[in-house]
């Protein structure tokens, strides 16, 4: 998502184009058909050629999703680290530093807390100092120490379980208690201690320990207590619930989120967020790999927030430079071409290449399905004078070693031809950020935003074969930092909810690989968009019909179909799936999550199909 228009530096990881569609013509639907309310039933027809002979079979990739590093999607969201600065870089290089979100317990006659810069991580240089300084009669009972909330709370579970890395000195004999705790400390929650001879930690030490939860607060925190008087540092400390993503690391809910949308492709890691600002807060990628306590973590100066990079290149993929002010002339774009092909060889290399088995000693020996990059961010314009020479540089390269790979360009031609090579091209066909805005009555997502892009899907589909790629932006937002609304997912530490926007995705599922089949509407149609597509599911042939009516009105819609070929097709049990609310300006929320969500039936074969006012309906045949 961008804010500004942004300039060509780099090429760093998956990353494909940004599209963003702020406003659909269906809206203005809405407001004309309001006029004409009535109790009156409105009538079409749909005609559809069954046959797939006379159709046109749908790319395999047409929706996917695309994820940025925005709305903290991916730190305190998608990742599952709890701990927010784990490495207490946020503050900056310059000591002392700010240690936020860390908090300290006790007062200044007990503790006393400052950064330095002692840490054995050569890429990550700040640690956190504690000096202990409690009196005769000594600490308090509790103990003195910092704490940390993670992302507006931990999301801690009764009966669950969670992994806590850290790495520690200390000048003297230490007796530490890590505790998982509620929001206030009162109530301790899963506890263990940390006992060590001076001699034992006089250099840094990992610590790692497994709590057990014992109750449930959605928002606790991390305690680090002692005590014993004397100096302890602390760095690099990590809490993970052990249950996430077949073990990746993901939050189990937010990814199955995505993984009910039966995305063909992810595009990652974000538009802006790539390029950064400035260069110097861009997303680079060789900083994002190996272990992750030597990852520094960067700000991500688009949307002003620190992210530790736990989620970084290599973990991007298992789902699946650029900067906003900053150009660089093409005479000194060849570091930044190389930087593509590393990030390339990284995916695609052998394991035995330089940065292939960079990823295969992180545990995945067998290459990426990396299939297509974008030389840039909606960077093709006027302002940006090195674009069009910059990117047939990277044109070039990455066509001679890996010509297979599809390569995206930012300029637009769809009015006339591009004047340089391009296997697609995004002037927002790759449509990689499509959304209704909130200037257009879209609200933190609602119906009305929601069926105004389900027509503009339909379209699309119509018309794969010009636009062959397809995903909606922003994917996920915590409700705790909104950067840009509306948005798909919403979630906080505990919960969830998918806003319509994300529910009429699901209605595309099938859409993908597909064949479109030739359908016509007769009658008044201007408040009603239908498609017909057939697909296979289970070894049977289906046909589905999706049609959304922006009126207020009952929409009766009858279809005609010549040319079923397939005995195989279904022609009894039928499923009716139907999304819709009792006012378009309806919106989901944490305490009514199921508000707008699709509605399913078995229904026998009808005459016609019913569109309800405000509606989008499939039928599969």
């Amino acid at each position: 998502m961008d804010r500004k228009w942004c300039s060509l530096t780099f090429l760093t990881s998956i990353c494909l184009i940004l599209f963003l569609l702020g406003s659909y013509a269906a809206y203005e639907h809405f407001r004309r058909v309001d006029a004409r309310e009535d109790n009156e039933k409105h009538y079409v027809t749909l005609q559809v050629e069954a046959s797939n002979a006379t159709g046109r079979p749908i790319p395999e990739t047409l929706f996917g999703i695309f994820f940025e590093e925005i709305n903290h999607a991916g730190a305190g969201g998608l990742w599952a680290e709890l701990v927010s600065n784990r490495g207490f870089e946020a503050g900056g290089q310059i000591i002392p530093s700010s240690i936020w979100p860390w908090s300290i317990i006790g007062d200044e006659s007990t503790i006393s807390v400052v950064t330095d810069r002692s840490s054995c991580f050569e890429r990550n240089k700040i640690a956190l100092r504690m000096e202990v300084l409690c009196n005769s009669s000594g600490c308090p009972s509790e103990g003195v120490g910092v704490y940390n909330p993670g992302y507006w709370g931990m999301n801690i579970e009764e009966g669950k379980k969670y992994k806590v890395t850290l790495y520690v000195r200390s000048t003297g004999d230490i007796d530490v208690s890590v505790s998982l705790t509620s929001s206030n400390g009162s109530l301790t929650l899963a506890s263990e201690q940390i006992i060590a001879l001076a001699s034992e930690v006089s250099k840094w030490t990992k610590k790692e320990m497994l709590l057990e939860a014992n109750g449930t607060d959605d928002g606790a925190r991390l305690q680090l207590t002692t005590t014993k008087n004397g100096s302890i540092w602390f760095d690099q400390v990590s809490a993970m619930p052990v249950d996430t993503y077949k073990g990746h690391g993901f939050r189990n809910d937010l990814f199955q989120m995505m993984v009910d949308l039966k995305p063909r492709f992810i595009r990652f890691p974000g538009g802006c967020y790539v390029e950064g600002d400035s260069l110097s807060n861009a997303f680079q990628w060789k900083k994002t790999v190996g272990a992750w306590e030597e990852r520094p973590g960067h700000f991500g100066d688009v949307w002003n927030y620190w992210t530790d990079d736990g989620l970084g290149h290599f973990e991007f993929f298992h789902v699946a430079g650029i900067s906003h002010n900053d150009q660089v002339e093409t005479a000194r774009i060849m570091p930044f071409v190389q930087e593509a092909l590393d990030g390339i060889e990284f995916a695609r290399g052998d394991a035995n290449s330089t940065w292939g088995s960079v990823r295969a000693a992180m545990g995945h020996p067998k290459p990426f399905g990396l299939k297509y990059v974008a030389v840039g961010n909606e960077d093709c314009w006027q302002k940006y004078t090195y674009y069009k020479g910059n990117y047939l540089v990277f044109y070039n390269a990455i066509k001679k070693a890996y010509p297979d790979i599809k390569i995206i360009s930012n300029c637009d031609g769809s009015s006339q031809p591009l004047d340089h090579p391009a296997d697609y091209y995004d002037f927002h066909a790759f449509v990689s950020e499509y959304a209704a805005k909130s200037e257009t009555d879209a609200n933190k997502g609602n119906l009305l935003a929601a069926l105004g892009e389900a027509g503009f899907l339909l379209g699309l589909e119509k018309n794969s074969d010009v636009v062959g790629m397809v995903s909606y932006a922003p994917l996920f937002v915590n409700t705790n930092d909104r950067r840009w609304i509306p948005d798909a997912i919403v979630f906080n530490s505990s919960h969830l909810y998918g806003t319509p926007s994300y529910w009429v995705q699901q209605f595309f599922t099938e859409s993908s690989g597909a064949t479109l089949l030739s359908s016509t509407m007769e009658g008044n149609s201007s408040y009603v968009e239908a498609s017909a597509i057939s697909f296979q599911s289970n070894g049977s042939d289906y046909i589905q019909i999706k049609a959304v009516n922006f009126a207020n009105v009952t929409v009766e819609l009858k279809v005609k179909m010549t040319g079923l070929e397939s005995s195989n097709t279904k022609v009894s049990a039928k499923k009716k799936k139907v999304l819709t609310s009792a006012s378009v300006m309806d919106e989901n929320s944490f305490s009514n999550p199921q508000m707008i969500a699709p509605q399913e039936t078995l229904v026998v074969m009808p005459e016609t199909f019913v569109l309800a006012p405000y509606s989008f309906s499939s039928f599969d045949i």
